[in-house]
């Protein structure tokens, strides 16, 4: 199996978060805070518990609901603003809860319109502080294959090594052959690398393998490198790198 690193922080750890997070719901500033924690429900990444005072509370409607979870009692509230309402939006941790979490609010990330870290819009969940993402260009020399079928070759590619998942490499749009690649409707979001511009499925002896590329145009800052380049999925390809035929990783698809 293919090596690279993973998370090291078990489910259950509680760490504070020093940035201030904001959400907005239809126009409304939903939470504004500094005194957020991360909470590592499961340990690729953590959510935000934001304290209820820092919560426009005006804004919850109580769903007469509950459920016990790892941290005590989670009572159900929905988000109302206006005629938008978002239905099992937050969960209300209070006395039984540990300690640093009493009388915190958890948010469903999508129930909220846009998430802010300072002043820049996070996508999908919070940025894990103890990972990393590098987009670091490379002279190795990089094939991708599909049935025999080269897909994409260069010497200079970009590699972007992120915790947790295998290694990416990013070809220069020169040094994919776009004769095999179809356009596609798909569009995902990253919290470290923002909003894909493109998606490809792959077209290869009359079968179409959906959604194998994609592309960003205009990433975030830490990965400008990328931006405009074409990766694969290095599960559902064949990579040689340098010569030597890789082993497909394992791992939940990301992008």
């Amino acid at each position: 199996m293919p090596e690279y690193p993973q998370s090291l922080v078990p489910a259950g750890s509680v760490a504070p978060a020093p940035r201030r997070v904001r959400a907005v719901l239809a126009g409304r500033t939903v939470l504004d805070t500094v005194r957020a924690r991360y909470v590592w429900e499961w340990p690729p990444y953590p959510q935000y518990y934001v304290p209820l005072a820092d919560v426009d509370t005006s804004l919850l409607l109580d769903e007469g609901t509950s459920e016990q979870t790892p941290r005590g009692t989670a009572r159900h509230a929905a988000l109302v603003v206006g005629d938008v309402h978002r239905p099992g939006a937050a969960a209300l941790h209070g006395a039984d809860a540990p300690e640093q979490l009493r009388d915190t609010v958890r948010f469903e990330w999508s129930a909220l319109d846009a998430w802010f870290e300072e002043d820049e819009e996070v996508f999908v969940h919070p940025r894990n502080p103890y990972a990393r993402v590098d987009a670091v260009r490379s002279t190795r020399h990089v094939r991708v294959e599909l049935d025999g079928v080269v897909l994409a070759e260069s010497g200079a590619p970009v590699m972007v090594f992120e915790t947790g998942l295998p290694p990416r490499t990013y070809f220069p749009r020169s040094a994919v052959d776009s004769t095999h690649l179809v356009p596609s409707t798909t569009r995902t979001q990253c919290p470290y690398k923002g909003h894909t511009s493109a998606y490809w499925s792959v077209e290869v002896g009359g079968t179409v393998h959906p959604d194998l590329a994609w592309s960003y145009d205009f990433p975030t800052r830490d990965v400008l490198p990328i931006a405009g380049m074409v990766a694969f999925f290095d599960e559902k390809v064949d990579v040689v790198v340098d010569g030597q035929r890789q082993e497909r990783p394992h791992t939940p698809f990301s992008d």
